[in-house]
């Protein structure tokens, strides 16, 4: 039998995603966590919970949880476990709500990404949806975090470059410094995380981890 008291204290104090379920194993939430002990153990506390928090928490049966190496991991599991199983309480569910997707126009030269609420037969790739419009701009903030994309919604040549070139947000297609080639390379490794083939992603971070824990520390 589960016990949540004794399951909780077994928690570790590491990175990852927490999974709640019922008592016929349906998944009710999915969220993430940085320190997974910390996060979990404030749902069956005593504190300011919202109405629709407490009734979660009620019907809370067992949980179980996946351990990542960082909190940019936890990112990409919490949201394509979300669109996996589409949890009732991750959203507050209406009936003439539009969910959020995240839209690619990969038919243009220099494809910008962003957020959507409009699905539409253009020819762009949209992926989702998303449970909430948190969870899809989670997702392109962390895009925007890893790849040099543009961030422009309106692309027009320019005789400068902006703010995001010079603090390498952005490969500056505007002035024509990387070619339609090279752009649509970050594109497709975008493509294939929103997909979630997270494969790739999870080998550079760990990676990245790796260099980071090599340099000498100032």
């Amino acid at each position: 039998m589960f016990n949540i008291e004794e399951e909780l204290k077994k928690l570790p104090q590491k990175p990852g995603v927490y999974i709640m379920k019922d008592q016929n194993d349906n998944v009710i939430y999915v969220g993430k966590a940085v320190i997974l002990r910390n996060r979990v153990r404030q749902y069956f506390r005593k504190n300011n919970k919202t109405a629709r928090i407490e009734k979660m928490v009620s019907l809370i049966d067992h949980f179980e949880y996946i351990v990542v190496s960082s909190e940019d991991e936890a990112l990409i599991l919490e949201c394509n476990l979300i669109k996996k199983y589409r949890p009732r309480f991750n959203v507050l569910l209406k009936d003439d709500k539009t969910y959020p997707y995240i839209r690619i126009d990969v038919k243009a030269d220099y494809p910008s990404i962003f957020m959507t609420r409009k699905l539409q037969n253009d020819g762009a790739r949209y992926f989702g949806p998303y449970a909430s419009a948190g969870s899809a701009k989670e997702m392109l903030a962390f895009i925007k975090e890893r790849f040099q994309v543009r961030q422009c919604k309106h692309f027009k040549n320019q005789d400068r470059a902006c703010l995001n070139y010079h603090i390498k947000k952005c490969l500056a297609p505007c002035m024509g410094y990387v070619s339609k080639e090279e752009y649509h390379k970050q594109i497709d490794q975008i493509m294939l995380l929103l997909e979630g083939k997270i494969d790739a992603i999870i080998k550079e971070l760990n990676s990245e981890m790796m260099q980071y824990a090599r340099e000498p520390r100032i």
